[in-house]
């Protein structure tokens, strides 16, 4: 067992992380072709591009490995690591189902907060964290790291849990750790409370929309309503952040400049496009 993942079955013990890879292990059996092919197209219309052919592609956080995999079927050179191990297992094991033994698709463990290991990886065209780096447990330190690998010309594409979706940020902080702390009869409480009180709205009628939002999830990103709820409930460490502050940050002090901000129920997506230094030069007054 190395470093990282002994660190994490320690926060684990304590009640201090959600097991995000376990979740996702739930995930992979309700993976399948529609899924994969509905994730290649949220890729491509959030990057406004058909092909990702001859770009390096880094998932940091791969979660489920459902994007890494997107990103290779789309002609990408992909890097994959999680903090994870489970994590690291279910991409992993994807890699195994649909590219094995491929020399273009590499799967590790690491942090984003570990500037030693990402300071070994280079830089990349698209960088890719996805509902990630809030759940480091030091949101802006993971957001510089993370910005530092994409190359000049490259796309930053991050998706953060935003404090202006919610009405109540501290509240959810303590349901995500009472969650961590519950056993599993009171964690399945607690979703389906969350299930009732905020997509059915305590009205037994609204069943049929339930259904309908499950069955339809799919095509959202290609993910699964309960695995994402599980996520919500149980996503411990958690930091919100305003959108303002984020594009502040990545415009104003790391020479980002926004393409495209999208918000949703919970996260706000943000995909940043870092101009050529040639490019910033020219621009430069005399």
């Amino acid at each position: 067992m190395g470093t990282t993942d002994i660190a994490h079955a320690s926060e684990v013990r304590a009640g201090e992380r959600f097991e995000f890879g376990k979740n996702w292990q739930r995930f992979l059996s309700v993976l399948n072709p529609e899924r994969i092919a509905q994730a290649e197209v949220s890729l491509k219309t959030a990057l406004r591009v058909e092909s990702l052919e001859g770009l390096r592609f880094l998932d940091a956080g791969s979660g489920s490995g459902l994007f890494s995999l997107a990103a290779r079927r789309l002609g990408a050179r992909v890097h994959s690591f999680d903090y994870d191990p489970a994590s690291v297992a279910c991409t992993t094991e994807l890699r195994r189902r649909y590219a094995p033994g491929d020399p273009n698709w590499t799967v590790e463990s690491g942090s984003v907060l570990d500037a030693a290991y990402l300071g070994k990886l280079g830089t990349f065209d698209v960088v890719y964290s996805w509902g990630v780096l809030h759940h480091t447990g030091d949101v802006w330190r993971a957001l510089a790291n993370a910005q530092r690998l994409v190359t000049d010309g490259g796309t930053f594409y991050i998706a953060l849990y935003s404090a202006e979706m919610q009405k109540d940020p501290e509240f959810w902080l303590r349901i995500k750790q009472e969650y961590n702390e519950a056993d599993s009869l009171k964690r399945w409480r607690m979703e389906c409370w969350y299930v009732w009180n905020y997509v059915m709205c305590r009205r037994i009628w609204r069943l049929p929309h339930l259904i309908k939002r499950i069955v339809e999830y799919r095509f959202s990103r290609g993910m699964s309503f309960f695995a994402d709820v599980r996520d919500w409930l149980g996503g411990w460490p958690m930091q919100f952040v305003h959108d303002q502050e984020v594009v502040d940050f990545l415009e104003g002090k790391c020479g980002f400049k926004l393409v495209n901000i999208k918000t949703g129920e919970a996260c706000t997506e943000f995909v940043l496009y870092r101009p050529p230094v040639a490019a910033v030069s020219a621009a430069l007054p005399a």
